[in-house]
């Protein structure tokens, strides 16, 4: 995702890697945290003590619910941004904020 001259007083690099890294956040702490908390739950099953099962459900909750978390603020972030430009090109501070968050 390139930004092309969007915020002038910022390096377009700059702007290309901020937007770069909240793309990677949406995408890759929710499959992470996923991930991890589907090998916590696993290895609680493998060790077959009821104790352990619901301690490893409990903590595969939270992280699906931290995961939920994090991909739904970058997207709430990005809708507000969205709005608040709200296709108005006068306002250089929202474009460019909507450019970096690809609202």
């Amino acid at each position: 995702m390139f930004i092309l001259n969007v915020c002038e007083s910022i390096p377009t690099e700059i702007t290309n890697l901020i937007a770069t890294i909240v793309t990677l956040i949406k995408i890759a702490v929710p499959v992470i945290l996923v991930i991890l908390g589907m090998l916590d739950l696993g290895k609680s099953v493998l060790s077959q003590k009821e104790d352990e099962i619901k301690k490893g459900q409990q903590i595969f909750i939270k992280r699906l619910i931290a995961a939920g978390l994090v991909f739904f603020v970058v997207a709430i972030a990005q809708f507000v941004v969205g709005i608040a430009n709200g296709g108005n090109n006068d306002n250089n501070f929202w474009e460019c904020a909507a450019g970096i968050l690809g609202a």
